[in-house]
């Protein structure tokens, strides 16, 4: 598996392990987590789209650390993992140190 794909794939992972194990928020149950994931996932494929296309990218990729696959307008795949690792993880610890705020509050 290419390095950047391995790495992508790791922090998705990482990240669900973290929620399930450790920071235990709930918020892969909850309709607003998904509904700000598709938010960021719509402006994701804008802007990845456009720094990536291949028909005159800004961020070039080696692509021998990729898988290859780049979907839509030539968004290498691995962006959305960490993406969605980089997003969510930002949230559990949003969600946790709040709640923890509140904890100290009463």
């Amino acid at each position: 598996m290419p390095e950047y794909t391995a790495l992508a794939v790791a922090s998705v992972v990482l990240t669900v392990l973290v929620e399930r194990f450790w920071l235990r928020t709930g918020v892969f149950r909850t309709a607003k987590y998904w509904l700000a994931m598709a938010i960021v996932f719509f402006f994701q494929v804008l802007v990845d789209g456009w720094l990536t296309k291949l028909s005159a990218p800004i961020v070039i990729y080696d692509e021998s650390q990729t898988t290859g696959l780049r979907i839509p307008w030539d968004v290498p795949v691995e962006d959305y993992l960490f993406g969605f690792s980089m997003v969510t993880l930002t949230i559990l610890l949003w969600v946790r140190l709040g709640r923890s705020r509140e904890e100290v509050d009463r």
